[in-house]
């Protein structure tokens, strides 16, 4: 599928530097000069990736890089810098930013650094899949077990063999077959009382 691109940055000839770059490498490609436009763009359109001036006059791009990340966490931004703002850069990866590119670059130095933000974000985000749909199967358990008094019964008998049919890791059966309330709410957040209720009865047991 092909990768889309929002680059965002005040000077047109970088615009459209860039823009030539990487349609030569068939991503898609959409440019602004506004910061604000930027930011109403990333967070209406799906893009793959973010690229964004540091230095706009109409708004500063770790003020981009702040709304484009609370509204999408998992979207990839990458600063595009002068070398007097280097450091301002650095800042921006601490805060969040994917990478960060000095001007003037080269076509091989852009391809790589968005070959790079594209691939980490890939990895990122299948991580955070895997823990969503790990957060909803021990909740699923949880909820069966706080409900059902028969499968709360195997699970007393049996431990972690009653929850082979379940996705779960090794830490989460031990965490629920032992009643490890404080590790299942670092995981998952404050949880249902009946849940914790439940919890605790296997802890004692």
């Amino acid at each position: 599928m092909q990768k889309r691109i929002l680059v965002i940055d005040d000077e047109q000839i970088v615009l459209e530097s860039v823009e030539k770059i990487l349609t030569a490498e068939d991503y898609h490609v959409l440019t602004t000069l506004s910061g604000k436009a930027g930011i109403a763009l990333a967070c209406d359109r799906p893009f793959d990736l973010v690229l964004t001036d540091i230095r706009m006059p109409d708004v500063n791009g770790l003020i981009v890089l702040r709304d484009i990340r609370r509204a999408k966490p998992y979207l990839p931004v990458v600063i595009i810098t002068g070398y007097a703002t280097i450091d301002s850069a650095v800042y921006a990866m601490k805060l969040g930013a994917g990478n960060y590119i000095e001007k003037p670059f080269t076509p091989d130095e852009l391809l790589r650094t968005v070959k790079a933000a594209l691939d980490n974000a890939a990895g990122t985000f299948q991580q955070e899949e895997q823990t969503l749909v790990n957060k909803k199967e021990v909740l699923k358990v949880l909820k069966k077990g706080a409900a059902d008094a028969g499968f709360a019964g195997r699970v007393f008998e049996r431990g972690s063999d009653a929850l082979e049919k379940y996705d779960l890791t090794a830490d989460e059966k031990l965490a629920i077959v032992t009643g490890d309330v404080t590790w299942l709410e670092d995981q998952l957040g404050s949880m249902d009382p009946a849940h914790k209720k439940w919890l605790t009865a296997q802890r004692s047991a």
